[in-house]
């Protein structure tokens, strides 16, 4: 799919399929609603001048027929299209909802146009037109907005299927009435935050026979060699051992693929700020011992469980690309499988932190915790300014936040309030969580400085403040738990079923903000 831009007016436009997105009527608060008037019609759209014109002089007062029979008012997420005729200019249009201008940020174009793409997909209409307003009067963000949601909607993960078939896409995708000089650079750099994110999907939905520590340590060398500003240093299993690795490699011994420890380092210029990105990276979770079993143990979906490491790992191919200035990032992964077999660690054993801390072992399937621990440490003696991980860490976070939103912990309220505004931006949607200390309380062990478990109740928030015990000296830390968004079953604005790419552009917007 090629995305091209142009000043062409709406009206001179000719092709199949023409997508115009509209903003809602703002509510009066003295009108009374339909429940208030009993039998009183829904209020549809009112189109403006331009539109009328349009309507009229080009597509035979379609635009009207479909808002009327539709009853479309423009709020978000709705929608209404139709087919013009043989003989106009454009084939099929539809109308797009972006909702209260007052309310309207940028993830709205991005749903728009995944909205609009799919739409020409299912028409099988190879070349469409997007006519939307500008976003906050900005070229470059409804350029950037509009490409995300294009390419994003546009990519399905088809390579595990014996029979490969790629359904209809549309060949060409033209923003009009825009500047070219300031949209197209902004599409450019869509398509370097899309490929991120796309290579986070792809770990994401990759099985486990195929995504393993190795795998993960080849991609991190892979997205080094794309800049001159990268550097990668793998561990091994032996160099993890020498720096007091006990709680990562207590987790890894009972697998037959070896641990790596992943360290990606991005330096361009002087450095103004440091930041460090630690993923967890659990290429398949077993449960250990504590065997995940039973309907609802989703076991099978356990590939999943790397889907922090996926996050850090598409942000560092973006910054590869970006190549933001004054600025260095260390991207860490500890990796791993948690398995079975007579070297795993049983319920009961106590491991030893590479900062000495040591750890009873009361749940073999809290294990993610366990390989962040040493990352958190390891990170924690780089004198970075800030350290946020990324984690599916608890199921306790989905049941409280659900499957699209992500928790946050953080111990600094200016890093935490950059992160949720990084988030924002990127659409993506994050809640910040307690720090209760008294719930440290649930992890004290009698024979080991403390337990990796505590009660169901309050289970994300111990595990938080079972990571924060191994940032000692950083002053600006946050947890990110991703459990519930890396993954979904279902298509959802520009989400296909799989790896949904979560937290790349939030971590992107963090590093270049």
């Amino acid at each position: 799919m090629k995305i091209l831009t142009s000043e062409t007016a709406t009206h001179l436009w000719r092709g199949d399929a023409l997508a115009i997105a509209v903003f809602a009527k703002p509510k009066d608060p003295n009108e009374k609603t339909n429940e208030q008037v009993e039998g009183q019609v829904t209020k549809t759209l009112e189109l403006s001048e331009t539109l009328k014109q349009l309507d009229m002089k080009v597509l035979a007062c379609t635009l009207t027929d479909l808002i009327t029979e539709g009853e479309f008012t423009g709020e978000s997420g709705t929608s209404v299209s139709g087919r013009v005729g043989v003989d106009y200019a454009v084939r099929k249009v539809i109308l797009i909802g972006l909702g209260d201008p007052a309310k309207a940020n940028a993830d709205e174009w991005r749903k728009a146009a995944a909205t609009a793409v799919k739409w020409a997909n299912k028409e099988k209409a190879p070349s469409l037109a997007i006519a939307f307003p500008e976003y906050n009067q900005d070229v470059s963000a409804t350029a950037q907005a509009i490409s995300e949601g294009l390419l994003l909607a546009a990519h399905q993960d088809k390579r595990f299927k014996s029979k490969n078939n790629q359904p209809w896409r549309v060949e060409r995708v033209e923003i009009v009435e825009t500047k070219p000089e300031i949209a197209d650079p902004a599409i450019a750099k869509a398509q370097q935050i899309v490929d991120g994110v796309i290579l986070a999907r792809e770990l994401v939905s990759a099985p486990a026979n195929i995504v393993t520590p190795i795998t993960l340590a080849e991609t991190a060398v892979a997205i080094a060699a794309e800049s001159e500003h990268f550097t990668a240093k793998i561990l091994e299993q032996a160099e993890c051992e020498a720096l007091g690795m006990g709680a990562f490699l207590g987790v890894a011994r009972a697998s037959d693929i070896p641990p790596k420890f992943i360290h990606l380092t991005y330096s361009k210029g002087t450095p103004k700020r440091k930041l460090a990105i630690v993923g967890k990276g659990l290429t398949f979770d077993s449960g250990g011992l504590n065997l995940k079993t039973g309907i609802g143990s989703s076991i099978e979906l356990m590939k999943t469980d790397m889907g922090g490491s996926a996050a850090a790992l598409g942000a560092a191919k973006v910054i590869a690309h970006l190549q933001p200035a004054d600025i260095e990032v260390h991207f860490i992964v500890a990796t791993c499988e948690n398995m079975v077999n007579g070297s795993a660690m049983r319920p009961g054993d106590i491991l030893t932190a590479s900062n000495g801390k040591t750890i009873e072992v009361n749940n073999t399937d809290a294990e993610g915790r366990l390989t962040l621990a040493d990352a958190l440490v390891y990170a924690d003696k780089l004198g970075v300014d800030a350290i946020v991980d990324l984690a599916t860490l608890t199921g306790a976070c989905v049941v409280a936040l659900g499957e699209d939103i992500g928790g946050m912990w953080s111990i600094d309220d200016d890093f935490a309030e950059a992160i949720a505004k990084a988030a924002k931006d990127a659409g993506e949607k994050f809640w910040r969580m307690p720090l209760e200390t008294p719930y440290f309380d649930q992890l004290k062990s009698v024979v080991a400085d403390f337990k990796n478990t505590g009660s169901r109740a309050g289970g994300a928030i111990t595990g938080a403040l079972f990571l924060k015990q191994f940032v000692e000296k950083t002053k600006a830390w946050a947890h990110l738990d991703v459990a519930g968004p890396v993954w979904t079953e279902r298509e959802s604005g520009y989400n296909n079923a799989g790896g949904t790419g979560f937290a790349v552009r939030t971590l992107v917007n963090l590093i270049i903000n």
